[in-house]
């Protein structure tokens, strides 16, 4: 049941050539005169094409050859640069034009309770306005008599005072 990598690799490789032959039927027709010779060299082009420049980033060789694959180390930049370009980006300069005044200043302690209330504050409102008007009618009703004494009353008092 262990393969080992290398044919693992080889079998890779025959189902890639087998699958870019299928390609190349369906593109080009039936070429089924083409050389093994030249599929062999073809595979090896894609092969090199595959393979990438060896760059050494951690280590240090010791081999001539080696050594000229070696990168650079690099440089970290400032740090402080960035935190200042990104301190001065997140504090924009404030727009004075935009600002309204009258929505800073602080609401009075009671508003919410205001609020709450003046609905039930419309609705008592009403009631008390026709319990007036009714108990006025009350009166009107209840002291014709009263009215009256207290119209002839006001007018003995003209008559007196002439």
């Amino acid at each position: 049941m262990e393969q080992s990598v290398g044919s693992l690799q080889e079998q890779a490789l025959k189902r890639k050539e087998r699958l870019k032959a299928l390609k190349d039927k369906k593109l080009h027709g039936r070429q089924e005169d083409e050389e093994p010779e030249k599929k062999k060299a073809l595979l090896e082009e894609t092969a090199e094409e595959r393979h990438r420049e060896l760059k050494l980033r951690n280590y240090t060789p010791e081999d001539e050859e080696l050594k000229t694959r070696q990168v650079p180390k690099a440089k970290p930049a400032s740090v402080e640069d960035k935190v200042k370009d990104q301190l001065e980006a997140a504090h924009p300069e404030p727009i004075i034009e935009e600002v309204d005044l009258a929505n800073l200043a602080p609401r009075k302690p009671d508003w919410d309770l205001k609020r709450d209330v003046a609905k039930k504050l419309e609705k008592l409102e009403r009631r008390t306005q026709r319990a007036i008007a009714e108990l006025i009618r009350d009166r009107l009703r209840g002291t014709d008599e009263e009215l009256a004494e207290v119209v002839g009353a006001v007018r003995m008092e003209e008559g007196d005072s002439d």
